[in-house]
């Protein structure tokens, strides 16, 4: 099953984000080498800086979801004001569809 990340960053905390992005991606590379990342990217501000994050992964529970989003290392750095958790369904352009 898939579940989306919705990560809103706390306002002002854009060096948070900068001084954590190369931990963030080891971790993200580390999902995707374990079959576990779909896709992930940022949201971005109309001055084109991050403002938040889109992480989908597979997991087989909320939970183990919910753990995994909690060992983000932007997650640990505080960057988050919100995280919402959510089972998706990847209907169009699934490539394992």
């Amino acid at each position: 099953m898939h579940f989306a990340f919705i990560c809103q960053d706390k306002p002002g905390a854009l060096q948070v984000r900068l001084d954590t992005r190369p931990e963030h991606v080891a971790y993200l590379n580390d999902l995707n080498a374990g079959g576990k990342l779909a896709f992930a990217g940022p949201f971005l501000g109309d001055d084109g800086k991050p403002t938040g994050s889109l992480v989908v992964v597979k997991a087989e529970t909320i939970e183990e979801a919910r753990q995994i989003a909690d060992n983000d290392p932007y997650a640990k750095a505080g960057l988050f004001a919100s995280v919402e958790v959510k089972a998706w369904n990847w209907v169009f352009n699934n490539p394992e569809a």
